[in-house]
């Protein structure tokens, strides 16, 4: 049995975030079939899930930078890593107040782990949702968030008190949601989100205790209650906040006679309201984000901006999606932009789409300038900023946005190999025909794209854009951090590295004559046609040195020049 540790340390942090993402996964269909507040849109469970699951893949990327060294990654990394990939990958309004709620825990957690240290935590992360918010709802995840501060305050010093209080506190608030919002009392069921953030603090509980909690709402007293609500016209029924369902009603605070395949019902209140929920990453400083608060508040409602520190996530419901987006415009660089449309039918989320294509592609990109090229090949696009890589939920979300019945996924990347798997296999269970071309470069996924065929049979396809790329050899250049070993020798600090094929084969001073060396060693294999894409902040004047130089050493090779704008690696270098 695995030592349970005495304050939250990096190792802690990890398991936290596995075991919230695995509790997540399990109830999310539940989750999502209680949500009903502030859209009846039935993605709730699904939201959270994606936002976790960002927010430990960020986790687990500190730990594999640690690969080689005894010692695990301090616990501020751990913790802020688990802050900003929640930050960047959260997903609808519950997302995006989780985010908020862990960046707030994060801030605290980042001095000490132990149980001083958590119940200030607490009480950041709760008081940090409620301001992000522009107009605080009682009854909703913020009450949950607030009651389980509350509960965990006192002088305890043993951490395993104060997370089980928490949790306990989490769920006594759960339970008292109906009664606080009246959306939830019509329909019979707590708060999707609350619910949410029950699941997590009840991974916590498992993660200091070895234990896994009871799950499902609790009064305060810690006994199984009824709690009667008002539904399907009038009847009464027991609302169920205890660990043993009550008649009529689901152990997830579902009435029985609701599908829990998809959204209550809720006229009421999900008939009417803005028609487009918004939603991006946004690079602007605070004075600038203040004001986009005021406009984007005027705009619509559902308004959430978490963040800091220059970066942050806008969430808002809107009519104007256009004027939303203007408005991250003139207050930053607004990205990974994501517009959905509420078609609402009684209550119902109804997506209006046109018939599906037959093939699309979709293909994962290191920067702006490759999308643009890519986009107007007639792919669907993801990009990867440096330090930002997509997780599965978000090649899912682009596997639909691609509506098509079959699709080719290029991730071009190694270290999305298990991300794009897990992807394509989600996107299958929906009923897309799915083919992983297994890329590790943008340039690969060039040379796919190239001889994509729609046309012509799946499986012929399919072929031809897997030989495109395998038979293109990729390299980059990159800026050594620190001194290390690598196959070429040892570098220092401020070098520059050619990689090719993923292995340091150069050590260079400058990126003029790296560039030059990496490609005349690709090219002594042979090859007719070189690309280059450059990355934002480098000058022209160097492809065009590149150019002449192949011109002259390689005869009979074509160079093709791309600008990739903001991506990780000055270089991209391909060889066919």
């Amino acid at each position: 049995m695995p030592q349970l540790p005495d304050d939250l340390d990096a190792v802690a942090v990890r398991t936290w975030c596995s075991l919230a993402l695995d509790a997540l996964g399990r109830e999310r269909a539940e989750i999502d079939a209680i949500n009903v507040y502030p859209i009846a849109d039935g993605d709730t469970g699904t939201n959270l899930y994606l936002t976790v699951e960002s927010a430990s893949a960020a986790v687990e990327a500190v730990f594999a930078a640690h690969e080689t060294g005894a010692t695990a990654p301090a616990t501020a990394d751990a913790v802020r890593a688990m802050a900003h990939g929640a930050l960047i990958g959260a997903r609808g309004n519950s997302g995006t107040i989780l985010a908020q709620l862990l960046r707030g825990m994060a801030g605290v957690l980042a001095d000490g782990g132990d149980a001083a240290h958590l119940r200030r935590a607490l009480t950041s992360a709760a008081d940090a949702a409620r301001q992000a918010v522009a107009h605080p709802v009682e009854g909703t995840v913020l009450t949950v968030a607030a009651e389980a501060a509350e509960a965990a305050r006192g002088e305890d010093p043993d951490l395993r008190t104060v997370v089980t209080a928490a949790y306990e506190g989490a769920r006594a608030a759960l339970a008292r949601t109906p009664e606080q919002l009246a959306v939830l009392g019509r329909a019979g069921v707590v708060d999707a989100g609350g619910r949410g953030l029950v699941a997590v603090l009840g991974a916590l509980v498992e993660t200091v205790t070895g234990q896994a909690p009871v799950r499902g709402p609790r009064t305060a007293s810690g006994n199984a209650a009824k709690t009667p609500v008002t539904v399907d016209g009038g009847s009464v029924v027991g609302l169920p906040v205890g660990g043993t369902p009550v008649e009529g009603v689901t152990e997830g605070g579902l009435p029985a006679s609701a599908p829990v395949e998809g959204p209550l019902d809720c006229p009421e209140d999900g008939a009417a309201g803005p028609a487009f929920e918004v939603i991006y990453l946004l690079e602007a400083r605070d004075e600038q984000v203040a004001r986009l608060r005021t406009r984007l508040d005027a705009l619509g409602d559902s308004l959430v901006v978490v963040g800091g520190d220059g970066l942050w996530h806008v969430h808002v419901h809107v009519d104007d999606a256009g004027a939303a987006v203007e408005a991250g415009v003139e207050a930053g660089r607004p990205y990974r932009i994501r517009i959905t449309h509420f078609a609402t039918e009684s209550g119902h989320d109804v997506r209006v789409q046109a018939e599906p294509a037959q093939r699309a592609v979709v293909v994962v990109v290191p920067g702006d300038g490759l999308a643009g090229l890519c986009t107007d090949a007639g792919a669907t696009t993801v990009i990867a900023r440096p330090g930002e890589p997509p997780a599965s939920g978000e090649l899912v979300d682009a596997i639909r946005r691609a509506h098509a019945r079959e699709v080719v996924l290029l991730p071009n990347d190694a270290a999305l190999r298990h991300t794009a798997a897990a992807a394509a296999e989600q996107a299958r269970t929906e009923g897309v025909r799915v083919a992983l071309v297994p890329t590790r470069a943008a340039v690969q996924g060039i040379a796919a794209l190239a001889v994509h065929e729609p046309d012509r049979g799946f499986d012929e396809d399919v072929v031809a854009m897997t030989a495109a790329a395998g038979a293109t050899r990729y390299a980059e250049l990159a800026v050594a951090e620190r001194q290390s070993w690598t196959m070429a020798g040892i570098c220092q600090a401020g070098d520059i590295l050619g990689l090719i094929d993923g292995d340091v084969a150069v050590i260079g001073s400058e990126v003029p004559h790296t560039a030059r060396t990496v490609l005349d060693r690709m090219l002594a294999a042979g090859g007719e046609l070189v690309t280059l894409v450059l990355g934002e902040d480098v000058p022209d004047a160097l492809a065009d040195a590149l150019e002449e130089h192949v011109r002259e050493g390689h005869l009979a090779v074509d160079t093709v020049v791309y600008r990739g704008g903001h991506q990780r690696a000055p270089l991209l270098i391909g060889v066919e």
